[in-house]
C-alpha cells in the first residue's frame, strides 16, 4: 500500500489530505471513501481514462481512502494525488519526497487549474513538502516566497519526473509590479461635490464606511467607483490575503497591487454576500476584503441581508457556520452605500416635486434599522448639481486621483506606525479601549464632545466612530492630537439632513 499527500479546503486554508491505494483482486472497481463530495467522487472516471493515457490499465479492486476520515473532501484538488496513489499501487511509481499533489485530470491527461494553490503553497512552504500544481497555477504559486514548486503540464510529464526519465519545471519566484493602472473614473471628473469628496478622501484614509444618499442621477455610484481611485496600493500582507481569498474562490487577481472592488446587486442572497453555501465559499464581504464593497439602492437588500453585514463591519471577520464545522473568512472591508432619500427619490429636492405619503417614506426609512447605520461612519448627502455645473464641459474638477491618493497614503502610513504594536493598520479598526486611551486627545475636546452628544443623539459605538472619524483628519493634516475643529467635522457626518433617517 502507499500513501501520496493531497489537499483540500478549510475556508480560506489548505488542509492535508492523504491518499492510501490498495488494490485487491477481482473485477475492476474503484471506490472512494472519506467524505468525498460529488466531484471528488466523479474523480474515479477521470482519473482511470487519464491514467490508460499514459499507458497504466487499472485493474481488480481499488479502494482510496482519503484520510482523515473525518473530515469533508471537495472539489476536483484530488484528481492528481488519487492517479499518483494508483499509479504507485499498479505501476510501482515510487515518491521519494514528501510531496504535495493537486490539480483536475482531464481524460486525456492534461491538467487543468484549480482554485487552492496559493493555501496549498503556503502548507507546502509551513510543512515542507514540495508541491506539483498544474501549470496554469503556476504564476500565482510562484508569489508564495519560499515554496519548492513545479509546474506539471499533463499527467505523464510528471510520472516521467518521478520516476527520473525527464525533468519538470520549477516555478521561480513571482514579483508583482508595484504599479497600479490610472482611476477610473478620476476624481476630477466629477463635477462639484466638494463635500462628498472630502468624505471620500476621510473614509480612504481610515477606511471608514460611507454612506451617500441622494435624488437619482447625482452622482452618487460615481462617487463610490473613484474611491478605488485614491486607496493606496496592497501592502505586500494585504496582497496575500487578498491573494489566498481569490485562489480559494477560483478569481484570478488583474493587478495584484489594486485594492478589490466588489459591486453587490440587491437581489443578492445573504449566502452570497456572507459565504457559506453547499460547498463553503467566501462571500462578496470577504472577496472585497482590504478594499471596497459597493451597495447600490442600499433599502431594497432584504432585512435578512443587511442585518447579516453588522457582525463582519464591526468584527472585520466573517464566520460561517453549518452542521459539518465553522470556517472563518477576513471581512475587513470598506462598505459604501447609496440610497435615495425617498422611494421616488426626490424628497428636499429643489427641482423635483416628490411624490411619496409619509407613510410609503416611513417604510421606506424603516427597511434600514438603527443598528446598522450606527456602523456607518460618514453619512453624506449628494445634492443635485445646478445647471451651470452640469452643462460645464471644460477643464478639471478639482484635484486628481493621483494628488488624493498621496495625502491618503501619508495618512494611512501615520496610522500603520502609530497602531503597529497593537496589530492594527487603520483608524477605523482600534477598540474603544484602545482609542480612547491612545488617540492623543486634547482635554477641551471632551467638553466640546459632551455638548455636542447632548444636541446630536449618539450611542456609544457612534461617539466612538466619531472619535475614530476625527483621528484620521487629524492624521490627514499630520496633527498629533484631535483638536477641536477635528471633531467638530467628524460629527458634522453623523448630523444634519442625513441622519434625519436615524430619527423617524
Amino acid at each position: 500500500m502507499n500513501s501520496v499527500a493531497g489537499v483540500t479546503l478549510q475556508g480560506i486554508k489548505a488542509f492535508p489530505v492523504e491518499i492510501e491505494v490498495e488494490t485487491t483482486g477481482g473485477l475492476f472497481m474503484i471506490s472512494v471513501v472519506g467524505l468525498p463530495d460529488t466531484a471528488v467522487r466523479e474523480a474515479r472516471e477521470r482519473v482511470r481514462a487519464a491514467l490508460r493515457s499514459v499507458g497504466i490499465k487499472v485493474k481488480g479492486r481499488v479502494a482510496v481512502n482519503l484520510a482523515p476520515a473525518d473530515i469533508p473532501k471537495e472539489g476536483a484538488l484530488l484528481d492528481l494525488p488519487m492517479a499518483v496513489g494508483i499509479a504507485c499501487s499498479q505501476a510501482g511509481l515510487k515518491v521519494k519526497q514528501p510531496s504535495l499533489f493537486l490539480g483536475e485530470l482531464a481524460l486525456d491527461g492534461r491538467l487543468r487549474a484549480v482554485r487552492g494553490a496559493v493555501p496549498a503553497a503556503f502548507l507546502a512552504k509551513e510543512k515542507n513538502l514540495v508541491l506539483y500544481v498544474p501549470a496554469d497555477n503556476a504564476e500565482e504559486v510562484g508569489l508564495v516566497e519560499g515554496v519548492t514548486a513545479y509546474a506539471v503540464p499533463d499527467l505523464k510529464s510528471l510520472l516521467g519526473h518521478l520516476r527520473g526519465e525527464s525533468e519538470l519545471g520549477r516555478i521561480g519566484r513571482t514579483m508583482p509590479a508595484d504599479s497600479v493602472p490610472p482611476a477610473d473614473p478620476d476624481l476630477s471628473d466629477i463635477k462639484g461635490q466638494t463635500v462628498a469628496k472630502r468624505a471620500l478622501e476621510i473614509a480612504a484614509a481610515g477606511h471608514h464606511n460611507i454612506l451617500f444618499v441622494g435624488a437619482p442621477g447625482s452622482g452618487k455610484t460615481m462617487l463610490a467607483k473613484a474611491l478605488q481611485g485614491i486607496l493606496p496600493p496592497l501592502s505586500n500582507t494585504e496582497m496575500m490575503e487578498v491573494l489566498q481569498l481569490t485562489s480559494t474562490a477560483g478569481i484570478q487577481m488583474q493587478n495584484l497591487r489594486q485594492r478589490p472592488f466588489r459591486s453587490v446587486h440587491h437581489t443578492a442572497s445573504a449566502v452570497a454576500i456572507c459565504g457559506g453555501g453547499a460547498n463553503m465559499r467566501p462571500g462578496e464581504i470577504s472577496l472585497a476584503s482590504r478594499g471596497v464593497l459597493f451597495f447600490d439602492e442600499f433599502p431594497e437588500f432584504s432585512r435578512d441581508v443587511l442585518e447579516a453585514l453588522r457582525q463582519p463591519l464591526e468584527d472585520g471577520y466573517m464566520t460561517v457556520s453549518r452542521a459539518a464545522g465553522s470556517v472563518v473568512y477576513p471581512a475587513k472591508v470598506l462598505m459604501v452605500a447609496a440610497c435615495n432619500p425617498c422611494p421616488c427619490g426626490y424628497a428636499g429636492d429643489p427641482v423635483e416635486h416628490c411624490t411619496c405619503t409619509p407613510s410609503a417614506i416611513a417604510r421606506y426609512n424603516r427597511k434600514l434599522s438603527g443598528p446598522i447605520l450606527d456602523r456607518i461612519d460618514l453619512h453624506v448627502s449628494v445634492p443635485r448639481l445646478t445647471p451651470e455645473e452640469l452643462v460645464a464641459i471644460e477643464g478639471k474638477c478639482g484635484e486628481t486621483s493621483a494628488e488624493v491618493r498621496k495625502r491618503v497614503t501619508a495618512a494611512r502610513k501615520i496610522q500603520a506606525e502609530r497602531w503597529e504594536q497593537f496589530g492594527f493598520q487603520c483608524n477605523s479598526e482600534i477598540p474603544e479601549r484602545l482609542l480612547r486611551r491612545s488617540a492623543n486627545i486634547k482635554p477641551e475636546v471632551k467638553d466640546f464632545l459632551l455638548a455636542a452628544v447632548n444636541r446630536v443623539r449618539l450611542s456609544g459605538r457612534g461617539i466612538s466612530r466619531v472619535l475614530r472619524v476625527a483621528r484620521t483628519i487629524a492624521d490627514i493634516e499630520a496633527s498629533p492630537r484631535i483638536e477641536i475643529q477635528h471633531v467638530s467635522e467628524a460629527l458634522s457626518y453623523r448630523e444634519g439632513e442625513v441622519l434625519s433617517w436615524m430619527k423617524n
